[in-house]
Protein backbone atom coordinates (compact mmCIF):
# COMPACT_ATOMS: atom_id res chain seq x y z
CA UNK A 1 0.00 0.00 0.00
CA UNK A 2 1.25 3.45 -0.88
CA UNK A 3 1.54 5.57 2.28
CA UNK A 4 3.17 8.58 0.61
CA UNK A 5 0.09 10.72 1.23
CA UNK A 6 0.86 10.61 4.97
CA UNK A 7 3.55 13.22 4.39
CA UNK A 8 0.68 15.72 4.32
CA UNK A 9 0.28 15.10 8.07
CA UNK A 10 3.68 16.71 8.71
CA UNK A 11 3.91 20.48 9.21
CA UNK A 12 7.59 21.15 8.58
CA UNK A 13 7.15 24.93 8.64
CA UNK A 14 6.26 25.05 12.35
CA UNK A 15 9.45 24.03 14.13
CA UNK A 16 9.85 27.42 15.81
CA UNK A 17 6.20 27.38 16.87
CA UNK A 18 6.67 23.92 18.37
CA UNK A 19 9.67 25.07 20.38
CA UNK A 20 7.84 28.15 21.68
CA UNK A 21 4.78 26.10 22.63
CA UNK A 22 6.66 23.26 24.34
CA UNK A 23 8.97 25.48 26.36
CA UNK A 24 6.30 28.10 27.01
CA UNK A 25 3.64 25.72 28.31
CA UNK A 26 6.28 24.02 30.46
CA UNK A 27 7.28 27.40 31.91
CA UNK A 28 3.65 28.06 32.83
CA UNK A 29 3.45 24.64 34.47
CA UNK A 30 6.56 25.50 36.48
CA UNK A 31 4.90 28.71 37.66
CA UNK A 32 1.65 26.91 38.47
CA UNK A 33 3.42 24.29 40.58
CA UNK A 34 5.45 27.02 42.31
CA UNK A 35 2.26 28.95 43.12
CA UNK A 36 0.73 25.77 44.53
CA UNK A 37 3.84 24.96 46.57
CA UNK A 38 3.73 28.39 48.21
CA UNK A 39 -0.02 28.84 48.70
CA UNK A 40 -1.88 25.52 48.75
CA UNK A 41 -1.03 24.49 52.36
CA UNK A 42 -2.36 27.75 53.82
CA UNK A 43 -5.47 27.75 51.63
CA UNK A 44 -6.34 24.06 51.32
CA UNK A 45 -3.87 22.14 53.45
CA UNK A 46 -4.39 20.27 56.70
CA UNK A 47 -4.93 23.57 58.54
CA UNK A 48 -6.19 25.52 55.53
CA UNK A 49 -9.31 27.55 54.85
CA UNK A 50 -10.98 24.72 52.90
CA UNK A 51 -9.05 21.58 53.90
CA UNK A 52 -8.53 19.25 50.94
CA UNK A 53 -8.71 16.20 53.18
CA UNK A 54 -12.31 17.05 54.10
CA UNK A 55 -13.23 17.63 50.45
CA UNK A 56 -11.71 14.28 49.45
CA UNK A 57 -13.70 12.54 52.16
CA UNK A 58 -17.05 13.81 50.91
CA UNK A 59 -16.48 13.49 47.15
CA UNK A 60 -15.58 10.72 44.73
CA UNK A 61 -12.95 10.24 42.05
CA UNK A 62 -15.68 10.09 39.44
CA UNK A 63 -15.71 13.87 39.05
CA UNK A 64 -12.55 14.88 40.85
CA UNK A 65 -9.79 12.35 40.02
CA UNK A 66 -6.65 12.88 42.03
CA UNK A 67 -3.52 10.97 43.02
CA UNK A 68 -4.18 12.16 46.56
CA UNK A 69 -7.07 9.69 46.77
CA UNK A 70 -4.86 6.65 46.30
CA UNK A 71 -3.59 6.43 49.86
CA UNK A 72 -4.97 5.45 53.25
CA UNK A 73 -4.12 8.99 54.36
CA UNK A 74 -5.34 10.79 51.24
CA UNK A 75 -3.63 14.14 51.66
CA UNK A 76 -0.74 15.71 53.52
CA UNK A 77 1.06 19.01 53.05
CA UNK A 78 4.32 17.08 52.70
CA UNK A 79 2.97 14.97 49.84
CA UNK A 80 1.58 18.10 48.17
CA UNK A 81 5.03 19.71 48.21
CA UNK A 82 6.63 16.55 46.82
CA UNK A 83 4.13 16.58 43.94
CA UNK A 84 4.89 20.25 43.27
CA UNK A 85 8.63 19.64 43.40
CA UNK A 86 8.36 16.79 40.89
CA UNK A 87 6.15 18.92 38.64
CA UNK A 88 8.63 21.80 38.70
CA UNK A 89 11.52 19.45 37.86
CA UNK A 90 9.64 18.01 34.88
CA UNK A 91 8.71 21.48 33.67
CA UNK A 92 12.29 22.72 34.00
CA UNK A 93 13.54 19.80 31.90
CA UNK A 94 11.35 20.96 28.99
CA UNK A 95 12.27 24.61 29.43
CA UNK A 96 15.96 23.72 28.97
CA UNK A 97 15.10 21.38 26.09
CA UNK A 98 15.96 17.88 27.37
CA UNK A 99 12.93 15.88 26.09
CA UNK A 100 13.03 17.73 22.76
CA UNK A 101 16.51 16.31 22.13
CA UNK A 102 15.30 12.73 22.55
CA UNK A 103 13.18 10.38 20.42
CA UNK A 104 9.92 11.57 18.91
CA UNK A 105 7.82 10.32 21.83
CA UNK A 106 10.04 11.75 24.61
CA UNK A 107 7.98 14.92 25.36
CA UNK A 108 4.74 12.89 25.69
CA UNK A 109 5.33 11.18 29.07
CA UNK A 110 6.81 14.38 30.51
CA UNK A 111 3.76 16.48 29.64
CA UNK A 112 1.29 13.74 30.57
CA UNK A 113 2.99 13.48 33.96
CA UNK A 114 2.71 17.25 34.50
CA UNK A 115 -0.92 17.11 33.37
CA UNK A 116 -1.69 14.25 35.77
CA UNK A 117 0.04 15.87 38.72
CA UNK A 118 -1.62 19.24 38.18
CA UNK A 119 -5.01 17.62 37.53
CA UNK A 120 -4.63 15.95 40.93
CA UNK A 121 -4.22 19.40 42.48
CA UNK A 122 -6.98 21.19 40.55
CA UNK A 123 -9.45 18.38 41.27
CA UNK A 124 -9.21 18.99 45.02
CA UNK A 125 -8.55 22.74 44.83
CA UNK A 126 -12.22 23.74 45.13
CA UNK A 127 -12.93 27.48 44.84
CA UNK A 128 -9.26 28.43 44.87
CA UNK A 129 -8.64 26.43 41.68
CA UNK A 130 -11.89 27.23 39.90
CA UNK A 131 -10.35 29.58 37.34
CA UNK A 132 -10.61 29.10 33.60
CA UNK A 133 -6.86 29.22 33.09
CA UNK A 134 -6.45 26.11 35.26
CA UNK A 135 -8.51 24.10 32.76
CA UNK A 136 -6.74 25.83 29.89
CA UNK A 137 -3.33 24.79 31.21
CA UNK A 138 -4.53 21.22 31.73
CA UNK A 139 -5.95 20.95 28.21
CA UNK A 140 -2.81 22.43 26.67
CA UNK A 141 -0.56 20.28 28.84
CA UNK A 142 -2.27 17.10 27.68
CA UNK A 143 -2.02 18.02 24.00
CA UNK A 144 1.32 19.73 23.39
CA UNK A 145 3.52 16.75 24.23
CA UNK A 146 2.23 15.18 21.02
CA UNK A 147 4.02 17.89 19.03
CA UNK A 148 7.02 15.58 19.38
CA UNK A 149 10.75 16.10 19.61
CA UNK A 150 13.22 17.45 17.06
CA UNK A 151 13.40 13.96 15.55
CA UNK A 152 10.12 14.45 13.67
CA UNK A 153 8.25 17.28 12.00
CA UNK A 154 5.47 18.89 14.04
CA UNK A 155 2.19 16.99 13.46
CA UNK A 156 -0.28 19.03 11.43
CA UNK A 157 -3.35 17.59 13.20
CA UNK A 158 -2.04 18.51 16.66
CA UNK A 159 -1.44 22.06 15.46
CA UNK A 160 -4.97 22.16 14.06
CA UNK A 161 -6.37 21.03 17.41
CA UNK A 162 -4.43 23.79 19.17
CA UNK A 163 -6.07 26.24 16.76
CA UNK A 164 -9.43 24.78 17.76
CA UNK A 165 -8.44 25.43 21.39
CA UNK A 166 -7.59 29.02 20.45
CA UNK A 167 -10.93 29.33 18.65
CA UNK A 168 -12.88 28.20 21.71
CA UNK A 169 -10.85 30.54 23.92
CA UNK A 170 -11.08 33.71 21.83
CA UNK A 171 -14.43 33.29 20.06
CA UNK A 172 -15.99 31.96 23.26
CA UNK A 173 -14.78 35.05 25.14
CA UNK A 174 -16.16 37.32 22.43
CA UNK A 175 -19.57 35.65 22.35
CA UNK A 176 -19.99 35.61 26.14
CA UNK A 177 -19.36 39.37 26.12
CA UNK A 178 -21.88 40.07 23.36
CA UNK A 179 -24.51 37.91 25.03
CA UNK A 180 -23.82 38.89 28.61
CA UNK A 181 -23.69 42.67 28.94
CA UNK A 182 -25.10 45.56 26.90
CA UNK A 183 -21.99 47.63 27.70
CA UNK A 184 -20.02 45.42 25.30
CA UNK A 185 -22.61 46.00 22.59
CA UNK A 186 -22.74 49.79 23.00
CA UNK A 187 -18.94 49.98 23.29
CA UNK A 188 -18.86 51.39 26.84
CA UNK A 189 -17.42 48.32 28.64
CA UNK A 190 -13.85 49.59 28.70
CA UNK A 191 -14.99 52.81 30.40
CA UNK A 192 -14.95 50.77 33.61
CA UNK A 193 -12.81 47.70 33.00
CA UNK A 194 -9.36 49.01 33.89
CA UNK A 195 -10.68 50.31 37.21
CA UNK A 196 -12.89 47.37 38.17
CA UNK A 197 -10.75 44.45 36.92
CA UNK A 198 -9.79 41.95 39.63
CA UNK A 199 -6.22 43.12 40.17
CA UNK A 200 -5.05 46.38 38.54
CA UNK A 201 -1.36 46.91 37.82
CA UNK A 202 0.80 50.10 37.61
CA UNK A 203 -0.50 50.97 34.12
CA UNK A 204 -4.21 50.40 34.85
CA UNK A 205 -4.88 53.90 36.18
CA UNK A 206 -3.23 55.48 33.11
CA UNK A 207 -5.40 53.31 30.86
CA UNK A 208 -8.57 54.13 32.83
CA UNK A 209 -8.02 57.88 32.53
CA UNK A 210 -7.88 57.76 28.73
CA UNK A 211 -10.67 59.63 26.87
CA UNK A 212 -14.01 58.14 25.83
CA UNK A 213 -13.00 57.60 22.22
CA UNK A 214 -9.99 55.57 23.37
CA UNK A 215 -12.18 53.22 25.41
CA UNK A 216 -14.64 52.77 22.55
CA UNK A 217 -11.72 51.88 20.27
CA UNK A 218 -10.50 49.35 22.86
CA UNK A 219 -13.92 47.72 23.03
CA UNK A 220 -14.33 47.62 19.26
CA UNK A 221 -10.83 46.23 18.86
CA UNK A 222 -11.61 43.50 21.36
CA UNK A 223 -14.66 42.46 19.32
CA UNK A 224 -12.72 42.43 16.05
CA UNK A 225 -9.94 40.29 17.52
CA UNK A 226 -12.09 37.84 19.48
CA UNK A 227 -14.96 37.42 17.03
CA UNK A 228 -13.01 37.66 13.77
CA UNK A 229 -9.42 36.48 14.09
CA UNK A 230 -10.16 32.93 15.39
CA UNK A 231 -11.86 32.06 12.10
CA UNK A 232 -8.80 33.15 10.14
CA UNK A 233 -6.57 30.72 12.03
CA UNK A 234 -7.94 27.95 9.79
CA UNK A 235 -7.14 29.74 6.52
CA UNK A 236 -3.94 29.32 4.43
CA UNK A 237 -0.70 31.07 5.27
CA UNK A 238 0.18 33.85 5.72
CA UNK A 239 -3.41 34.76 6.71
CA UNK A 240 -3.30 32.44 9.72
CA UNK A 241 -0.02 33.98 10.87
CA UNK A 242 -1.40 37.52 10.61
CA UNK A 243 -4.48 36.46 12.62
CA UNK A 244 -2.38 34.78 15.30
CA UNK A 245 -0.11 37.83 15.42
CA UNK A 246 -3.06 40.15 16.06
CA UNK A 247 -4.27 37.87 18.85
CA UNK A 248 -0.80 38.05 20.40
CA UNK A 249 -0.76 41.85 20.18
CA UNK A 250 -4.17 42.04 21.90
CA UNK A 251 -2.97 39.76 24.68
CA UNK A 252 0.16 41.84 25.18
CA UNK A 253 -2.10 44.87 25.69
CA UNK A 254 -3.85 42.97 28.48
CA UNK A 255 -0.50 41.99 29.98
CA UNK A 256 0.54 45.65 30.06
CA UNK A 257 -2.66 46.88 31.73
CA UNK A 258 -3.63 44.17 34.19
CA UNK A 259 -2.87 41.08 36.30
CA UNK A 260 -4.62 37.97 34.96
CA UNK A 261 -2.29 35.31 36.34
CA UNK A 262 -0.92 33.28 33.40
CA UNK A 263 -4.04 33.53 31.20
CA UNK A 264 -2.61 36.06 28.74
CA UNK A 265 0.86 34.53 28.59
CA UNK A 266 -0.52 31.05 27.96
CA UNK A 267 -2.75 32.46 25.21
CA UNK A 268 0.26 34.16 23.60
CA UNK A 269 2.24 30.92 23.73
CA UNK A 270 -0.55 28.82 22.21
CA UNK A 271 -1.25 31.42 19.51
CA UNK A 272 2.07 30.42 17.96
CA UNK A 273 0.27 27.33 16.63
CA UNK A 274 -0.86 29.61 13.80
CA UNK A 275 2.51 31.22 13.04
CA UNK A 276 4.76 29.55 10.48
CA UNK A 277 8.55 29.63 10.37
CA UNK A 278 8.35 31.34 6.98
CA UNK A 279 6.29 34.16 8.47
CA UNK A 280 8.77 34.64 11.30
CA UNK A 281 11.65 34.72 8.82
CA UNK A 282 9.77 37.40 6.86
CA UNK A 283 9.42 39.46 10.05
CA UNK A 284 13.18 39.15 10.39
CA UNK A 285 13.78 40.50 6.90
CA UNK A 286 13.37 37.39 4.78
CA UNK A 287 11.20 36.92 1.66
CA UNK A 288 7.45 37.29 2.00
CA UNK A 289 5.88 33.83 2.62
CA UNK A 290 3.99 32.35 -0.32
CA UNK A 291 0.23 32.37 -0.42
CA UNK A 292 -1.69 29.09 -0.42
CA UNK A 293 -2.22 25.89 1.48
CA UNK A 294 1.32 24.74 0.77
CA UNK A 295 2.46 27.42 3.22
CA UNK A 296 0.90 25.34 5.98
CA UNK A 297 3.36 22.53 5.40
CA UNK A 298 6.67 23.72 3.97
CA UNK A 299 9.66 21.48 3.37
CA UNK A 300 11.61 22.20 6.55
CA UNK A 301 14.87 22.75 4.73
CA UNK A 302 15.34 26.30 6.00
CA UNK A 303 14.86 25.42 9.66
CA UNK A 304 16.86 22.23 10.05
CA UNK A 305 13.72 20.14 10.60
CA UNK A 306 13.58 16.62 9.16
CA UNK A 307 12.65 16.97 5.49
CA UNK A 308 11.43 13.40 5.08
CA UNK A 309 8.12 11.94 6.27
CA UNK A 310 7.65 11.05 9.93
CA UNK A 311 7.49 7.36 10.90
CA UNK A 312 4.17 5.65 10.26
CA UNK A 313 3.71 4.75 13.93
CA UNK A 314 4.10 8.42 14.90
CA UNK A 315 1.52 9.60 12.36
CA UNK A 316 -0.94 6.92 13.49
CA UNK A 317 -0.43 7.90 17.15
CA UNK A 318 -0.94 11.62 16.63
CA UNK A 319 -3.91 11.03 14.33
CA UNK A 320 -5.51 8.82 16.97
CA UNK A 321 -5.03 11.45 19.67
CA UNK A 322 -6.51 14.09 17.37
CA UNK A 323 -9.59 11.94 16.68
CA UNK A 324 -10.15 11.27 20.38
CA UNK A 325 -9.98 14.99 21.16
CA UNK A 326 -12.31 15.81 18.26
CA UNK A 327 -14.80 13.28 19.61
CA UNK A 328 -14.87 15.28 22.87
CA UNK A 329 -15.58 18.52 21.00
CA UNK A 330 -19.31 18.14 20.37
CA UNK A 331 -20.55 19.77 23.59
CA UNK A 332 -18.01 22.62 23.54
CA UNK A 333 -18.97 23.32 19.91
CA UNK A 334 -22.68 23.44 20.73
CA UNK A 335 -21.91 25.64 23.74
CA UNK A 336 -20.25 28.29 21.56
CA UNK A 337 -23.48 28.88 19.65
CA UNK A 338 -25.92 28.35 22.52
CA UNK A 339 -27.98 31.20 23.94
CA UNK A 340 -27.20 29.66 27.35
CA UNK A 341 -23.45 29.61 26.73
CA UNK A 342 -21.36 28.39 29.65
CA UNK A 343 -18.16 30.24 30.54
CA UNK A 344 -15.03 28.48 31.82
CA UNK A 345 -16.70 25.07 32.01
CA UNK A 346 -15.23 21.58 31.84
CA UNK A 347 -17.38 18.92 30.20
CA UNK A 348 -15.40 16.00 31.58
CA UNK A 349 -13.38 15.23 34.68
CA UNK A 350 -10.10 15.28 32.77
CA UNK A 351 -10.46 18.98 31.80
CA UNK A 352 -10.04 18.23 28.10
CA UNK A 353 -11.76 20.30 25.37
CA UNK A 354 -13.26 22.91 27.68
CA UNK A 355 -15.36 26.05 27.26
CA UNK A 356 -13.66 29.36 27.94
CA UNK A 357 -14.56 33.03 28.31
CA UNK A 358 -14.18 36.04 30.56
CA UNK A 359 -16.02 39.19 31.67
CA UNK A 360 -19.44 38.19 30.40
CA UNK A 361 -20.75 40.95 32.65
CA UNK A 362 -18.95 44.18 33.42
CA UNK A 363 -18.87 45.77 36.88
CA UNK A 364 -19.19 49.55 36.96
CA UNK A 365 -18.35 49.85 40.66
CA UNK A 366 -15.26 48.65 42.46
CA UNK A 367 -15.91 47.43 45.97
CA UNK A 368 -13.14 46.35 48.30
CA UNK A 369 -13.44 44.33 51.49
CA UNK A 370 -11.05 45.75 54.09
CA UNK A 371 -10.20 43.58 57.11
CA UNK A 372 -8.98 45.44 60.19
CA UNK A 373 -7.82 44.43 63.65
CA UNK A 374 -6.88 46.10 66.90
CA UNK A 375 -4.84 45.27 70.00
CA UNK A 376 -6.86 47.64 72.16
CA UNK A 377 -9.55 46.46 74.55
CA UNK A 378 -11.52 49.69 74.02
CA UNK A 379 -10.42 50.77 70.55
CA UNK A 380 -10.78 54.24 69.16
CA UNK A 381 -10.88 54.72 65.38
CA UNK A 382 -7.12 55.30 65.21
CA UNK A 383 -6.49 51.95 66.95
CA UNK A 384 -7.78 49.92 64.00
CA UNK A 385 -5.21 48.78 61.44
CA UNK A 386 -5.77 47.01 58.11
CA UNK A 387 -4.37 43.69 56.99
CA UNK A 388 -2.92 44.54 53.57
CA UNK A 389 -3.02 42.04 50.71
CA UNK A 390 -0.24 41.73 48.14
CA UNK A 391 -2.20 42.42 44.99
CA UNK A 392 -5.67 43.75 45.66
CA UNK A 393 -6.19 47.46 46.45
CA UNK A 394 -6.15 48.51 50.08
CA UNK A 395 -3.89 51.42 51.05
CA UNK A 396 -5.07 54.29 48.82
CA UNK A 397 -1.52 55.69 48.59
CA UNK A 398 0.02 52.47 47.29
CA UNK A 399 0.66 52.04 43.58
CA UNK A 400 -0.82 48.77 42.24
CA UNK A 401 1.89 46.20 41.60
CA UNK A 402 2.61 43.75 38.79
CA UNK A 403 2.29 40.10 39.84
CA UNK A 404 1.12 38.23 36.75
CA UNK A 405 1.88 35.64 35.52
CA UNK A 406 2.17 34.58 39.18
CA UNK A 407 -1.26 33.78 40.60
CA UNK A 408 -2.28 35.34 43.95
CA UNK A 409 -5.25 33.08 44.69
CA UNK A 410 -6.44 34.64 47.95
CA UNK A 411 -6.37 38.15 46.44
CA UNK A 412 -8.48 36.98 43.49
CA UNK A 413 -11.02 35.37 45.80
CA UNK A 414 -11.30 38.61 47.75
CA UNK A 415 -12.33 40.32 44.50
CA UNK A 416 -15.09 37.77 43.95
CA UNK A 417 -16.15 38.19 47.58
CA UNK A 418 -16.59 41.94 47.06
CA UNK A 419 -19.01 41.23 44.20
CA UNK A 420 -21.48 39.95 46.78
CA UNK A 421 -20.51 36.42 47.87
CA UNK A 422 -20.47 37.55 51.51
CA UNK A 423 -21.30 34.21 53.13
CA UNK A 424 -18.35 32.23 51.77
CA UNK A 425 -17.16 29.55 54.20
CA UNK A 426 -13.51 30.20 53.42
CA UNK A 427 -13.88 33.90 54.30
CA UNK A 428 -15.27 33.16 57.76
CA UNK A 429 -12.33 30.82 58.36
CA UNK A 430 -9.93 33.47 57.08
CA UNK A 431 -11.24 35.92 59.68
CA UNK A 432 -10.90 33.29 62.42
CA UNK A 433 -7.30 32.59 61.46
CA UNK A 434 -6.42 36.28 61.35
CA UNK A 435 -8.06 36.70 64.75
CA UNK A 436 -6.00 33.81 66.14
CA UNK A 437 -2.72 35.03 64.62
CA UNK A 438 -2.31 32.04 62.27
CA UNK A 439 1.20 32.36 60.73
CA UNK A 440 0.51 30.43 57.50
CA UNK A 441 -2.34 32.71 56.42
CA UNK A 442 -0.43 35.83 57.39
CA UNK A 443 2.43 34.83 55.08
CA UNK A 444 -0.03 35.24 52.20
CA UNK A 445 -0.47 38.91 53.12
CA UNK A 446 1.73 41.90 52.33
CA UNK A 447 1.38 43.54 55.73
CA UNK A 448 0.48 42.04 59.09
CA UNK A 449 0.07 45.19 61.21
CA UNK A 450 0.55 43.19 64.42
CA UNK A 451 3.75 41.28 63.57
CA UNK A 452 2.24 37.89 64.34
CA UNK A 453 0.39 38.88 67.51
CA UNK A 454 -3.28 37.96 67.69
CA UNK A 455 -5.57 41.02 67.69
CA UNK A 456 -8.12 41.40 70.44
CA UNK A 457 -10.84 42.22 67.93
CA UNK A 458 -11.44 42.18 64.20
CA UNK A 459 -13.87 43.98 61.90
CA UNK A 460 -14.62 44.12 58.18
CA UNK A 461 -15.63 47.21 56.25
CA UNK A 462 -16.68 47.61 52.60
CA UNK A 463 -15.55 50.58 50.52
CA UNK A 464 -16.22 51.91 47.06
CA UNK A 465 -12.88 52.48 45.29
CA UNK A 466 -12.08 54.49 42.19
CA UNK A 467 -8.86 55.71 40.62
CA UNK A 468 -7.92 59.25 41.56
CA UNK A 469 -8.08 61.87 38.82
CA UNK A 470 -4.92 63.64 37.67
CA UNK A 471 -5.79 66.61 39.87
CA UNK A 472 -6.48 64.44 42.93
CA UNK A 473 -3.25 62.52 42.42
CA UNK A 474 -1.29 65.75 42.14
CA UNK A 475 -2.81 67.17 45.34
CA UNK A 476 -2.82 64.08 47.58
CA UNK A 477 -0.40 61.60 46.03
CA UNK A 478 -3.11 58.95 46.30
CA UNK A 479 -3.72 56.36 43.59
CA UNK A 480 -7.22 55.63 44.86
CA UNK A 481 -10.15 57.53 46.30
CA UNK A 482 -12.47 55.52 48.52
CA UNK A 483 -15.78 55.96 50.28
CA UNK A 484 -17.12 53.67 52.97
CA UNK A 485 -20.29 51.80 52.05
CA UNK A 486 -20.89 49.97 55.31
CA UNK A 487 -19.82 47.43 57.91
CA UNK A 488 -19.79 43.80 56.78
CA UNK A 489 -18.62 42.35 60.10
CA UNK A 490 -18.88 44.55 63.21
CA UNK A 491 -16.08 44.38 65.82
CA UNK A 492 -15.81 40.81 67.09
CA UNK A 493 -13.65 38.99 69.61
CA UNK A 494 -14.77 35.58 68.40
CA UNK A 495 -16.22 34.21 65.15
Amino acid sequence: MDWDWLVLLDAHDYTIAREVILRGVAAVFLLAFLSTFCQFPALLGDRGLLPARVFIGRTSARWSPSLFRWRRTPYSDRLLRIVCGLGMALAASVVVGLPQAGPAWAPIPVFLAMWGLYLSIVSIGQRFYGFGWESMLLEAGFVVGFLGSHEVAPPLLILLFLRWLMFRLEFGAGMIKMRGDSSWRDLTAMNHHHQTQPMPNPISRWAHLKPQWWHKAETLGSHIIQLGMPWLLFLPQPIASFAAGLIIVSQLALVITGNYAWLNWLTIILAFCGISDSFLRWLGGGPFPGWGWEGLLGDGTATGAPSGPSPLWWLILTTGVFLVLVSLSRRPLLNLFSSHQLMNASFNRWHLVNAYGAFGSMSEQRREVIIEGTLSERPQEEDWHAFEFKGKPGDVSRMPRQFAPYHLRLDWMMWFLALGDWGEEWFVRLLRKLLSGDPAVRRLLRIDPFDGRAPTMIRVRVFDYRFSTKEEKRETGQWWVREEIGILVPPRRHL
